[in-house]
């Protein structure tokens, strides 16, 4: 029987999907998956080498080896004959910061890890925020009147306590929720501004969830929590509040959680 192939790191999931020749095209589309990107982003981009990519990526240097050259063949067979691109899927799992040797100095989540251990004397410590309704995760960031906020400790909640927002909306809640110490936010629907503030405030993001916020965040803890790394928030379409979610053909998620 074959052996399991091990799940990849990857520091951050693309921001641009899909990618295309500008003249029309019926050709069929090429799927790179997450971990395919991550190569070419690690070496080719990064300019790492075999060896550093498998350390970032926690695989080993055989491996990056295939998976470079069969993105390298993808990304080739669209320039040469014309495919669309279309980035989604592999067997991945998201960088939390906990690796000694991670995607470069410069990673905020490793920052947030170190941080937190700083305070809890070594041990794991992480601050979740939940936008927060009537129990429920409240579907529009920028609009959210409450968050609830919980305290982790060795992979448990601690303690949990309902916080209102004091007027603050959109990319403001970023620093609102930097200065309660959240490295982690859980939401449904949300802007793209309010995500790039999040980012720059190196608070992570776990957007699209639905359901009541204590289970949402015991998904989180257990590694399974259903979460949309693509999720918008367009409340400006039609003097409507629409979420769209953005899911590709398979599974994006990959095995987040899943060492």
């Amino acid at each position: 029987m074959a052996r399991p192939s091990r799940c990849r790191r990857i520091c951050q999931e693309p921001q641009y999907l899909n990618f295309g020749p500008m003249e029309e095209s019926k050709v069929q589309q090429v799927c790179l998956t997450l971990d395919e990107y991550e190569v070419i982003r690690l070496v080719d981009y990064k300019k790492m080498t075999h060896e550093q990519c498998a350390r970032s990526m926690d695989i080993s240097r055989t491996t990056v080896t295939e998976v470079y050259e069969s993105a390298r063949f993808k990304i080739a067979d669209c320039l040469v004959n014309g495919r669309s691109l279309r980035i989604e899927g592999g067997n991945y799992r998201l960088c939390q910061g906990e690796a000694s040797y991670c995607c470069g100095k410069k990673c905020f989540k490793k920052k947030n890890f170190v941080n937190n251990e700083k305070k809890d004397g070594g041990k794991n410590q992480m601050v979740v925020a939940v936008t927060y309704e009537n129990g429920n995760v409240f579907q529009h960031f920028g609009h959210t009147e409450e968050f609830k906020i919980y305290e982790i400790k060795d992979n448990e909640i601690k303690d949990s306590k309902v916080v209102g927002t004091e007027g603050s909306g959109h990319g403001a809640l970023a620093g609102f929720l930097a200065e309660h110490n959240v490295d982690t936010l859980i939401c449904g629907g949300i802007g793209g501004g309010a995500r790039n503030a999040l980012e720059a405030a190196g608070i992570a993001l776990y957007g699209g969830v639905e359901g009541n916020t204590d289970e949402a965040v015991k998904a989180l803890l257990a590694g399974n929590l259903a979460y949309n790394p693509n999720v918008s928030c367009n409340h400006h379409h039609n003097g409507e509040h629409s979420c769209k979610e953005h899911h590709c053909g398979e599974e994006k998620h990959g095995c987040e959680g899943n060492a």
